[in-house]
């Protein structure tokens, strides 16, 4: 029961809805002005520009903006790179090798540059959904809305600025040199996602699913942790939240929308993921994954039912590979661990 108990039970709030307002506002307002302005082939530039307000949620304003601007920048350079990709109609298999790639330098980019959430999930996702979009917007058009969305983004991460009881000091936050065993391990790190992501998507490819990168996403979720129990639990918790979120997304798609609906929709979503992702990760899963297909579906319209399908199946797929890396590097270690112990006590 103590595993069912960690693997469930809720972290005590800590502001967390600070960050779900900033996040959700920052999401629906630029939905709703493409929207309005009848560009909504615009909407997921938008979408993954909003994805800045993640980062530096409970940080002290100056470090906060000093976060927020390095992520909004790497964000830039993805959607970038997947708007150019997209234009050389990439097959499954060359979004595998992008999104792969785009795996392993964004963990080194978000370890180096200390961003939290750490890691390349939300760079994947970015990538590989912008660069299989058809009939995509001129190149200069998608960009301007990411890169307003981004500054609108940062402006709101700086907002509680104007209230004297959420204001922070405005000072530099100390910065730290890297030993060389931690740029080791950020390394490393970066290899771990890349070969969980070239894994999973592999598979799904072969598979024929549709959206093969989303077993690509959940496959990096276990890869955040401090244990290994820690890193398996997020493997489950993403599996079981997933479903969880795929009855509330049917309930929510299968009737069908108008687009303002479903960009309140993405909004509400959005301030659910922020107000339990910290506290409950199955529980943000449940959000997260309506919060997901209901953007893929705005930006691209497609079969419903094979949506949640190839959701689910994928999520399967990806966090079983993710938690079998962590496995294999866990024993990997221990081997290690165990030869140097045998050495050690050779030369004694």
């Amino acid at each position: 029961m103590t595993h069912l108990q960690e693997m469930f039970k809720i972290a005590p709030a800590n502001n967390d809805h600070h960050a779900a307002i900033r996040c959700a506002i920052g999401l629906g307002g630029p939905l709703f002005l493409v929207l309005f302005l009848g560009r909504i082939d615009l909407a997921i530039f938008a979408t993954f520009g909003a994805f800045t307000g993640i980062y530096g949620r409970n940080e002290p304003h100056r470090q906060r903006l000093g976060h927020q601007v390095r992520a909004g920048t790497l964000m830039l350079a993805v959607i970038l790179a997947a708007a150019l990709c997209a234009r050389l109609d990439l097959d499954d298999w060359g979004t595998v090798i992008g999104t792969t790639a785009v795996a392993g330098l964004g963990t080194i980019a978000t370890g180096f540059w200390r961003l939290r959430p750490v890691g390349s999930l939300f760079h994947i996702f970015a990538f590989a959904a912008i660069s299989s979009v058809p009939n995509q917007p001129p190149l200069w058009q998608g960009m301007l809305a990411a890169v307003l969305t981004v500054a609108f983004s940062i402006l709101l991460g700086l907002s509680g600025m104007l209230v004297q009881k959420y204001r922070t000091p405005w000072k530099p936050p100390e910065r730290l040199e890297f030993t060389p065993a931690q740029r080791r391990i950020i390394y490393i790190d970066g290899l771990q996602y890349a070969v969980a992501a070239v894994l999973a998507g592999s598979i799904a490819t072969l598979l024929g699913l549709g959206h093969n990168y989303w077993a690509m996403v959940a496959a990096t979720v276990p890869l955040i942790g401090a244990t290994v129990r820690h890193r398996v639990h997020r493997g489950l918790q993403r599996i079981l939240g997933t479903f969880g979120g795929l009855l509330l997304t049917a309930l929510i798609l299968l009737p069908g929308l108008e687009p303002w609906q479903m960009v309140l929709v993405i909004a509400a979503c959005q301030f659910g993921a922020e107000m339990f992702i910290a506290r409950q990760y199955a529980l943000a899963q449940v959000v997260v994954t309506p919060l997901a297909l209901v953007s893929t579906e705005l930006a691209h319209p497609s079969n419903p039912l094979e949506l949640l399908r190839d959701r689910g199946i994928e999520t399967l797929i990806g966090a079983v590979v993710g938690m079998a890396v962590v496995g294999a590097v866990h024993l990997r270690q221990k081997q290690l661990h165990r030869q140097r112990e045998s050495a050690s006590r050779g030369r004694q």
